[in-house]
């Protein structure tokens, strides 16, 4: 059951930019994939809540979420468990079956992602249709990933292992079915779903993170979110991250079901701001101040703060007026 009234969905889904038409359309496969377009390319991956902010601390009261991005109308978006926990009821709001599992993510060194697979620090939501709702030679069940980064899904990506997907410019993504390293249990139940990108199709695979099926609930994520949130282990407290995905008309070749498609992102890590139109990286600008972030967060993300959510960051690690400390 989902905590948002049915207002609230449709709310969102204009917030977001849904065409009109599919507001009251049943669940499918391409109502899916049209509101993850829209999504990813409206609401921003961002951890500013950690960092602008009085208490430092992430709410993830699904009320709170939608007050916070959709009713304040102010850009803002949210990190992973924010984006995906709304999401999921946003989801379930509108008919489909979903729910919450955790990911452990590998942390990225020299851009790439590398060692061991630690503890659950991501979140994914599966949905599943019903068996009279697909064709029997079509897939079931769909892991959307709203809320990753730059090197997300932007689509969702079917239960199938090996199956590649093109994913943004001339990234290729897929899931495959494997245990990881340090597994000990190694049974077919306990293998995990292992998310892989490359940037080319002659590239080596980068296993980036893994998925249980196994359901989380909203107990679990309070404790995922206070680790996440609050430790000086954990780099969204010492990195301020926004990921933005750009939305275009699609363009012959697209999906033949898709209104708009994504073309490339806008990243900020601390004060540096990137831009990717499906090749190579450019850098924009590299932020100096916190009077020069803040400008850039609305010019380029769309993203507004108050007033006393940018005193927040004073003394802070990530205040650019200052080293800061935790």
């Amino acid at each position: 059951m989902s905590m948002l009234k049915p207002s609230q969905v449709g709310q969102f889904l204009a917030y977001i930019g849904v065409p009109r038409q599919f507001h009251n359309a049943p669940p499918s496969l391409s109502l899916l994939k049209t509101i993850h377009t829209y999504m990813i390319s409206t609401c921003p991956y961002e951890n500013l809540s950690i960092h602008y902010n009085q208490s430092h601390s992430i709410s993830l009261d699904p009320q709170f979420l939608f007050n916070k991005i959709v009713t304040n109308n102010r850009g803002r978006g949210g990190y992973c468990m924010e984006l995906a926990i709304l999401y999921n009821h946003v989801l379930r709001g509108l008919g489909f079956q979903a729910y919450t599992v955790g990911a452990r993510t590998r942390r990225r060194f020299q851009g790439v992602p590398q060692g061991d697979y630690p503890g659950w620090v991501h979140i994914v939501n599966i949905v599943t249709f019903p068996d009279q709702d697909v064709a029997p030679t079509e897939p079931k069940q769909y892991a959307v990933d709203v809320a990753f980064g730059g090197d997300g899904p932007t689509a969702p990506l079917p239960l199938i292992s090996g199956t590649i997907h093109q994913n943004l410019g001339t990234q290729q993504v897929r899931l495959l079915r494997d245990w990881i390293p340090t597994q000990v249990h190694r049974t077919e139940e306990s293998k995990l779903w292992i998310y892989q990108y490359r940037n080319s199709a002659d590239a080596e695979w980068n296993s980036y993170y893994a998925f249980t099926e196994t359901e989380f609930m909203a107990a679990d994520w309070e404790v995922v979110n206070h680790w996440a949130s609050c430790s000086p282990n954990s780099h969204q407290t010492w990195t301020a991250l926004v990921v933005k995905f750009l939305r275009r008309p699609a363009h012959d070749g697209a999906d033949q079901d898709a209104q708009e498609e994504i073309y490339g992102k806008r990243t900020l890590f601390n004060g540096v701001i990137k831009e990717n139109l499906g090749g190579r990286s450019r850098l924009v600008v590299e932020c100096k101040t916190e009077a020069e972030r803040i400008e850039a967060l609305e010019k380029y993300f769309g993203l507004r703060l108050t007033e006393e959510e940018v005193l927040g960051i004073t003394g802070w690690a990530t205040d650019l007026n200052s080293k800061g400390e935790l």
